[in-house]
């Protein structure tokens, strides 16, 4: 990833009002609205603070849609960007400042896909190395990984964004609905294939890669 991720903008210039508790007024834990607020006052390290916490997981999301590392990075710049924009204007109670988030970062990526078309190679994505990974599990790793990339590159775009929200970033089906904008029979119908299609896809190499029959 390229260190212009790594970055937060200063300062915002619109000001609300303090917001110390991090439920909204539903009830709902999220501590990235309150960093959010804090930002909008001014406050640097807040806004360093959310970039870091959001970043990974925006980032991971576009890639696992996009199989592309170079795509993943625009788009993650580009919602975060739009993430500082509405940051004054914030209004509390509508939706979680993460679900906010990523559904602009899975309309940004359809927007990708659709320009693209199909067939675009998958390219990889270099981690740091687990020192405590012996050299036969990090190969084992990347293949499950490589391999679970590819399928998910085969799958209908709506079934790959739903599988990827649910079974890798490990959101719930109502969350997911309002992020693709869908009910959430709709959600769990488009899991349900996405992971028959992904068994499919994989087919024989499941056991041989490690992977668990209950998770993706």
């Amino acid at each position: 990833m390229r260190a212009r991720l790594n970055g937060a903008p200063a300062k915002a210039t619109s000001g609300l009002m303090d917001m110390h508790d991090t439920t909204d007024a539903d009830g709902v834990d999220d501590p990235e609205r309150a960093l959010l607020h804090r930002y909008v006052q001014g406050d640097a390290a807040a806004a360093r603070l959310l970039t870091l916490q959001l970043t990974p997981r925006i980032f991971g999301h576009a890639f696992r849609i996009l199989g592309n590392a170079a795509e993943a990075e625009d788009v993650t710049q580009d919602a975060l960007m739009r993430l500082w924009k509405i940051a004054p204007d914030w209004r509390d109670g509508e939706a979680k400042v993460t679900t906010w988030l990523y559904r602009v970062t899975a309309n940004l990526c359809t927007d990708r896909l659709r320009k693209r078309g199909r067939g675009v190679p998958l390219e990889d994505i270099a981690e740091p190395a687990d020192p405590a990974e012996s050299a036969e599990a990090r190969l084992q790793r990347t293949a499950r990984e490589d391999a679970l990339q590819a399928a998910l590159d085969r799958l209908p775009e709506r079934q790959r964004q739903a599988v990827v929200l649910r079974h890798i970033d490990g959101m719930a089906n109502p969350e997911i609905a309002t992020i693709l904008d869908v009910g959430v029979e709709a959600v769990e119908s488009l899991t349900a294939r996405g992971k028959r299609a992904l068994a499919k896809l994989l087919g024989a190499r499941r056991d041989a890669l490690g992977y668990d029959d209950d998770k993706t």
